[in-house]
């Protein structure tokens, strides 16, 4: 399976929608001569297999030669992207300017500069317009280059204005350019890291949010870098554990988008993204009413041509609605109807298996131990927590860490003492050699570590820890703990001999009449 779409043809073949094999085939035949028709032999062998096989490429076409055959497929993948940018540049402004851009320069090199000038200057307005700086760089470029090299007749006034243009366009692209980067170095430091863990982490991000930011915040203006100072500001709370102010920005984000309808059109990625941070916001906040709210516009967003456009749109929609779904059962109790959904998602990972990450994978079986975990189903639990433990461990140490105490409490509640003592020990030294050890994990762990001979017993044992997780609940570097496990709403339930689903239940109908 690990190999299934090794090759890098083979993957956009695959990617391919019917229309656009359609496309290709008559865009090759127009534009290839007969000898070169082998490529679509090529092509249809690749569409036709499930799994890359380069023996039976040799089967079906047996005149090629191994160097012959990588030349041809080099040809192919040529081909395929052309055929595809020829077909999608309708629908993408990066693509309509890059057209614009060189067209001008076509016109430029044959002597037509007036020509080239009048297509720079209705490329510059469209690039404005759908905020394309960086693309709006090359074309002032150009037009630089055009009135510095040659006598165009243009106006002093219209070159005092260019230079200005051009100025003006640096600085922005600067500031988006250091706002991006310090959003993107904090996106990986949360992967690689989790949440803040203790008082160093948190004078780390914070040192580091602050020496990144535009030391002219005043400035800050248009949509890029708003869009990017809004998601600094959404991982920089995250990471923190401040769910308010992530919620805040979150919602800053995706109002962007309101702003300006047409921009859901140019930038969907960042807005299917942004919708995504305000559903986790919601959820963090135990927000239900606008958490369904949220859902189902993106339900419905998730049915727009925008939201259909390309495939990187649809999975990641399909993903995120998903995910969401989880959080929402998660949050409500609801695990039964959960676990139900599992088979379903898991379907639909397989089908985008060519577009979906280990990080994203690794989130959704912490997630399906969760709801297995909630509805008492703590074998099934086991099965996808084991799946993180025996993973790769370079990434998300924090779900590495509270996979292995989800496991713990799994055996615990199945009776499996035997091993309970050398499990606590083993789960003990993990997380205290990750530094992901909090107060509420070590109340847990002495727990678990006691032997209680009887039910009389271990009742006020588990009331004394409710207790004493209680009072930690509104520590900001104790709550990863509730975040990634409802170590409260499990214990009240044991405490009060009853189900998490009936707890949470309870915490759900009770927000409601508030």
């Amino acid at each position: 399976m690990a190999n299934r779409y090794s090759d890098i043809l083979f993957q956009l073949i695959r990617s391919l929608e019917k229309a656009e094999k359609r496309h290709f085939k008559l865009y090759i035949k127009r534009s290839s001569a007969k000898e070169d028709l082998k490529i679509i032999q090529l092509f249809d062998a690749l569409d036709r297999m499930q799994e890359y096989d380069e023996r039976l490429l040799f089967r079906k076409m047996p005149e090629l030669t191994r160097a012959q055959l990588a030349n041809l497929k080099a040809h192919l993948y040529k081909e395929v992207l052309s055929s595809l940018r020829l077909l999608r540049t309708g629908d993408n402004i990066d693509l309509q300017l890059s057209e614009h851009l060189d067209h001008a320069r076509i016109l430029y090199n044959k002597g037509l500069k007036i020509q080239s000038l009048r297509i720079l200057e209705k490329a510059k307005e469209q690039a404005i317009a759908h905020h394309k700086f960086n693309t709006l760089v090359q074309l002032l470029s150009l037009e630089k280059k055009i009135e510095i090299l040659h006598i165009t007749r243009s106006s002093t006034e219209k070159t005092q204005q260019l230079t200005e243009e051009a100025t003006a366009n640096s600085e922005h692209i600067d500031r988006v350019t250091r706002l991006s980067n310090l959003a993107l170095l904090l996106y990986r430091w949360y992967v690689l890291h989790g949440h803040a863990r203790n008082e160093a982490d948190e004078k780390n991000i914070r040192a580091y949010f602050k020496s990144n930011l535009p030391s002219d915040p005043e400035k800050v203006s248009g949509f890029y870098e708003r869009l990017y100072l809004y998601q600094s500001y959404c991982w920089y709370a995250f990471i923190r554990q401040d769910f308010l102010m992530n919620y805040r920005y979150a919602h800053k984000w995706v109002a962007l988008f309101d702003e300006d309808v047409k921009l859901k059109g140019i930038e969907t990625g960042h807005y299917i993204k942004g919708v995504h941070s305000l559903l986790n916001a919601q959820f963090d906040l135990r927000h239900y009413k606008g958490f369904d709210q949220t859902l189902k516009a993106f339900e419905k967003f998730a049915q727009t041509d925008e939201a259909k456009r390309h495939d990187n749109f649809k999975t990641h929609i399909s993903i995120y609605i998903n995910s969401a779904k989880i959080n929402g059962h998660l949050m409500k109790g609801s695990f039964d109807a959960g676990v139900a959904l599992i088979p379903e998602i898991e379907e639909k990972l397989s089908e985008y298996e060519l577009y979906v990450d280990t990080h994203r994978i690794l989130v959704f079986n912490y997630k399906f131990a969760s709801l297995c975990f909630g509805n008492g189903e703590y074998e099934k639990a086991i099965d996808y927590l084991l799946k993180i433990i025996n993973g790769p461990v370079d990434l998300r140490m924090d779900l590495q860490s509270y996979a292995r105490l989800m496991h713990l409490i799994c055996h615990y509640e199945l009776g499996n003492f035997d091993i309970l003592d050398s499990l606590v020990k083993a789960v003990h030294r993990f997380m205290l050699r990750m530094k992901n050890l909090t107060v509420v994990e070590e109340a847990v762990f002495r727990f678990l570590k006691k032997s209680y001979p009887s039910a009389q017993q271990i009742r006020p044992a588990l009331r004394d820890l409710l207790e004493q997780i209680k009072e930690l609940e509104k520590n900001r570097f104790e709550t990863r703990a509730f975040a990634y496990l409802d170590i409260i709403s499990w214990l009240e339930s044991k405490v009060q001999h009853t189900s998490m689903s009936a707890i949470l239940r309870e915490k759900y109908i009770k927000s409601k009449r508030a």
